[in-house]
């Protein structure tokens, strides 16, 4: 069965994306190292693509430091004739005149550095977050009060210049408005510890929410007929955020988009990068031909990797992801490394090629956010990188063309997303601090009437309003079961997960007490010194009743869709695993089989080819 988008293999095959993970980080490391606004090193590498000189500025900075002791500069030439000292007046001229060259060059230097810097922020294209008329509220901090970070990656298939018409073929489609062919959310643990990145192929068929073009106003009506790479013609990438807002219930904080144009462009900054087939391939469709083993690909060579489908695993768009993955492992290892951004020039190149390929939303549009965030993702060691694609079935309304999600695997991982614990199943428990012992445990006395509670209705998603009155319905009720303090607060929430939080660990027992009465689970219950007091936001998965609705037995819902073929093979969670047969379910912190998670170190990682795509 080969998956192919309602538009068409020639037309849609997708414009490589997963790049931008591994280059936003260089274009922050790349920024750092030539750009930061009128430091030193900053106008170093900006006088070289400015023609100030490089070895000039260095040159100021080395004989400053003689001239400023007042020892004259070392210039020879300032000497008599018959070499001896010369006056006073005229060597306290000379420390002068050196002192003023040097702070015009140093001044010069740092003028370009700064112009230079504005250059590269000129160069990124900025556009709005979020499209939709609702967006969810952001991750709740961790109890050091650090938040979670989720960006989404778009690759665009616009024809829209004459080069991405070169590369991308299809010159007939040049007006239309583009497709985001290539997805994946990048989520950045709070700790910085982790990172984990989901897929969503092209060809899911999602709601897409109502959103409005900030450009011409323009208004799109919510759709549930479409295929999740549409969401970008409906006012842009915003709206492509909405949609996977309202699919997953993560909140994102940013996107970066990048063009055709725009892989080939880093793709050759970075040196290429090295990727494995275990057949002879081509794809005369993406123009991939390599054979058997391993290359190192670059240019249009990558775009062509990233763009095949036909070529991969069965000639779906979900071979074309997994292929984007091993591709996006390979340049992440490769930049950690540094081993191909040893050169200035090459640093210059890649801060050029990432800046002109991006176009990002308003809160990260300058060269110092995106360093920053470089920053953030560099801390993530390879080995806790997880790549994964959304586990999906056939479409029941279109089975040869699209899919949807896999019902129970998805949603366990987008909570785990959610719930930001790691999809490699390595998350360390964290330690209960000494001042907690004895005062969380459940059972633990505590006065009801003396705990304040404050509840939200988070209940509202892009698609659905928020169920009505949840907040004083709940509030009510908890003071029917004695918590005489609960109150309502009707500033608007939206928030996939119910959640309980607490400012400070002395107050755990008082948060475990109010999820026992109403029926959440312990894990639902967390510290956050943002709160103000123990507080309550009542989650998109609660919209009706009193007590808190266990979770559906989401066993054997990997086998619906009347037995069509579905993302993974391996069992879901809670089937029995055919390797011991003892019907031990996964371990429920770690991403699901059918998820196909690869690990960023796996450098053994190769593509399986499709037969026909073989020579």
């Amino acid at each position: 069965m080969r998956l192919n988008g309602p538009r068409g293999e020639q037309k849609a095959e997708t414009g490589g994306k997963p790049k931008a993970i591994a280059e936003k980080a260089n274009a922050g490391e790349a920024d750092a190292g030539k750009t930061g606004a009128g430091k030193a090193d900053a106008g170093k590498a900006s006088a070289e693509k400015a023609s100030a000189g490089k070895a000039g500025a260095g040159k100021a900075v080395g004989e400053g430091a003689s001239p400023a002791s007042g020892e004259g500069g070392g210039d020879t030439s300032g000497r008599p004739s018959g070499g001896g000292r010369p006056p006073r007046r005229r060597g306290i001229r000379i420390v002068r005149w050196v002192a003023l060259c040097l702070a015009l060059l140093v001044l010069g230097a740092s003028a370009a550095g700064y112009l230079y810097y504005r250059h590269l922020n000129g160069n990124i294209r900025k556009s709005k977050l979020n499209l939709g008329d609702k967006q969810l509220d952001r991750s709740v901090p961790n109890a050091a009060g650090q938040r979670p970070l989720n960006i989404l990656l778009l690759g665009s298939d616009s024809r829209g210049s004459k080069e991405n018409q070169d590369l991308g073929g299809a010159r007939e489609d040049a007006d239309r408005p583009a497709l985001a062919d290539v997805q994946m959310l990048v989520h950045v643990s709070a700790d910085r510890s982790n990172m984990s990145v989901v897929s969503v192929p092209r060809d899911t068929r999602v709601t897409i929410p109502k959103c409005t073009d900030p450009a011409d106003g323009k208004v799109y009506k919510e759709t549930s007929s479409q295929i999740i790479n549409t969401s970008l013609q409906n006012g842009g990438p915003g709206c492509t955020v909405a949609t996977w807002e309202e699919l997953t219930g993560i909140p994102v904080d940013h996107f970066m988009m990048i063009d055709f144009a725009g892989v080939v462009s880093m793709a050759d900054a970075v040196g290429g990068v090295p990727v494995c087939v275990k057949s002879n391939i081509h794809d005369d469709k993406s123009g991939l031909r390599l054979e058997k083993g391993t290359h190192t690909i670059k240019g249009e060579q990558a775009l062509q990797w990233l763009r095949t489908r036909h070529g991969f695993e069965d000639g779906s768009d979900i071979g074309r992801t997994h292929a984007q993955h091993l591709y996006m492992n390979a340049m992440v290892r490769q930049l950690k490394s540094g081993s191909r951004l040893s050169d200035p020039g090459q640093l210059t190149d890649l801060a050029e090629a990432a800046t002109k390929a991006l176009t990002v939303d308003k809160d990260l549009g300058s060269v110092k956010k995106l360093y920053d965030l470089g920053n953030d993702i560099k801390r993530v060691p390879s080995a806790r990188i997880t790549m994964t694609t959304m586990p999906w079935v056939q479409d029941p309304q279109n089975p040869d063309a699209h899919v949807i999600p896999k019902a129970g695997d998805a949603d366990k991982l987008f909570s785990l997303i959610r719930n930001d614990i790691a999809l490699d199943g390595k998350d360390k428990k964290k330690p209960e601090p000494a001042e907690a012992k004895g005062t969380g445990k459940k059972g633990a006395k505590v006065a009801k009437d003396r705990i304040a509670v404050t509840v939200f209705n988070g209940t509202g998603t892009a698609v659905l309003p928020p169920a009505a009155g949840r907040g004083s319905d709940i509030a009510s009720y908890l003071v029917k079961q004695g918590f005489t303090k609960a109150t309502s607060d009707s500033t608007p929430r939206a928030q996939a997960d119910t959640t309980i939080t607490y400012p400070k660990q002395t107050q755990r027992a008082d948060a475990l007490a109010v999820a026992k009465a109403l029926g959440l689970p312990e894990d639902a219950v967390r510290l956050s010194p943002s709160a103000e007091q123990v507080t309550l936001v009542i989650g998109g998965d609660w919209r009706e009743g009193d007590t808190y609705p266990k979770p559906a037995d989401a066993k054997g819902e990997a086998k619906k869709a009347d037995g069509k073929k579905s993302g993974g093979s391996k069992p879901a969670a809670g089937d029995e695993d055919p390797k011991n047969g003892k019907g031990k379910p996964e371990n429920d912190n770690k991403a699901p089989e059918s998820a196909d998670p690869l690990n960023g170190d796996d450098a053994s990682a190769c593509m399986e080819v499709n037969p026909i795509n073989r020579f």
